[in-house]
């Protein structure tokens, strides 16, 4: 069972939208990239916030049951929805606050000298515990 606390997912979407980002973006599990999703959807307009619902739940049946069964619906502006929350998700460096490291840019060496300046806030998705590195929130 699934601990988040949604805001605009309920615990089905919750539950089908981990599975479809961890199938879309291998290894993003890890950072909780629903949780990104969740909260950049309760600060969308109702309509897009829609469409993203609406697109998870056309995806939903087939999010646990692999590569093949979404290959299927590769070109569907459903999944490139959800492909592109995803990939959002994940490159964008967020680590949830019940999430584990590496993060994206750590495990794919964006380690520039400017990049390694860059502290994240993301105290605008109103999560708890999400400022950025070295604030104390």
């Amino acid at each position: 069972m699934n601990s988040e606390r949604w805001s605009s997912l309920d615990e089905r979407r919750g539950s089908a939208l981990e599975a479809l980002c961890e199938t879309i973006v291998p290894g993003s599990g890890r950072v909780k990239p629903a949780v990104y999703i969740d909260a950049k959807l309760a600060l969308a307009d109702d309509g897009t916030r829609a469409a993203a619902l609406a697109a998870i739940d056309s995806l939903a049946s087939i999010a646990d049951t692999g590569q093949e069964a979404l290959r299927e619906r590769a070109a569907t502006p459903e999944f490139l929805m959800v492909r592109a929350l995803a990939i959002e998700a994940f490159y964008s460096d967020f680590v949830a606050p019940n999430g584990v490291g590496p993060s994206a840019w750590e495990e794919i060496g964006f380690q520039f000298s400017l990049a390694t300046q860059i502290r994240h806030d993301w105290s605008y998705l109103g999560l708890p515990g999400s400022h950025g590195e070295g604030d104390p929130g």
